[in-house]
């Protein structure tokens, strides 16, 4: 795929990559629900390419609560429509339910998204 080659911003975000470099990793493991096991859910304070540091001001993550409130969104209304069209007849407050289980279970991928997000909107990719 042409969009995911080395210098797009979705190569960064979808391989755990730097953005800047895109040769370090951004967060220590791809997967994030072994991070939330390990309680080593933070990611790289830097790059061990590049030596760009991660965060580029104090309270910079905050604003990955908003990408993450969008993904949220997003699936919610992803999984509501697909148990909607799976099931018709089904009980409101079970697919409320389900949808909440979904979501809950969807939150260490939707965490690591948003941060990696959040960090590619700021940080540019600069080759050698």
């Amino acid at each position: 795929m042409a969009i995911l080659k080395k210098g797009s911003k979705l190569y960064s975000i979808f391989f755990n990559f730097c953005p800047k470099c895109h040769e370090g990793k951004f967060w220590k493991t791809n997967n994030p629900f072994k991070n939330i096991l390990l309680k080593n859910s933070e990611s790289s304070i830097s790059c061990d390419k590049c030596m760009i540091k991660y965060e580029l001001e104090i309270g910079f993550w905050y604003g990955a609560m908003y990408i993450s409130y969008a993904i949220g969104v997003a699936l919610m209304l992803f999984l509501w429509g697909c148990l909607v069209l799976l099931f018709p007849l089904i009980n409101i407050s079970l697919l409320i339910s389900l949808v909440v289980i979904g979501i809950l279970i969807f939150s260490p991928i939707n965490y690591h998204l948003s941060r990696l997000i959040w960090v590619n909107i700021f940080i540019k990719y600069q080759p050698k």
